[in-house]
């Protein structure tokens, strides 16, 4: 990955909100997972595969970034330093978020937990994307698939996390209310998050980080 003076001048802080958001979607993830109504869609999956080979589930998520990244090399995808870190720093801290905050026992709690999770992981979503250090593996899949089959990002995206909720409920994956919360709010936060952390350009604009283009791969690291 090169950079022009103008590009490497903004570097620091996009450095910053990088690893910045990646950290807090995981924390955001966790908070999820401890309200216990129901995960987002891919962390169904790497629950039930936890539960299947007894791994903590932010190692798991690690694993499966892993796995489909590999992925990306038939699809000719190229990744980002984004792209690398996030398959390691969302997993780290969903696993160190888990062990820190307690599994409450109050439905209002858990409610409050969830709705909190969902408002972090479109804030976290939006902190992540906004600097372009390259998509998350799964985010890089979907587009990686809409460019060899010709088919839109919709299909593409609700046929791939249809596939990984059924494949990680048949495990034991958590699926409920938070999962149906979760698909209905993750697009319209993202998409004000990352207007909320655009990064001007260098040259003294504006980019839109919140088209159509970037706003149709939005939704997992």
């Amino acid at each position: 990955m090169s950079f022009t003076p103008r590009r490497a001048r903004g570097l620091p802080r996009r450095l910053v909100q990088l690893y910045a958001g990646l950290a807090l979607y995981g924390a955001s993830s966790a908070l999820i997972i401890q309200a216990g109504l129901g995960l987002e869609p891919w962390n169904v999956l790497n629950q039930g595969v936890g539960e299947l080979v007894d791994l903590p589930i932010g190692t798991v998520s690690i694993i499966v970034g892993a796995v489909v990244l590999l992925l990306w090399v038939p699809l000719r995808q190229r990744p980002g330093l984004g792209t690398v870190s996030n398959v390691f720093v969302v997993g780290l801290a969903i696993d160190a978020t888990t062990a820190l905050v307690p599994r409450p026992d109050a439905l209002a709690t858990r409610v409050g937990l969830l709705a909190a999770g969902i408002v972090l992981n479109g804030a976290a979503t939006g902190l992540y994307l906004a600097p372009k250090l390259g998509a998350g593996p799964r985010d890089g899949l979907m587009t990686g698939l809409h460019r060899v089959t010709g088919r839109s990002i919709r299909l593409i995206r609700t046929g791939l996390e249809v596939a990984v909720v059924a494949a990680g409920f048949a495990l034991g994956g958590s699926l409920g209310v938070g999962t149906v919360a979760y698909a209905l709010a993750i697009g319209p936060l993202a998409q004000l998050f990352l207007r909320v952390f655009a990064i001007p350009a260098a040259d003294g604009g504006s980019r839109d980080v919140a088209g159509p283009t970037s706003g149709g791969a939005i939704l997992r690291p």
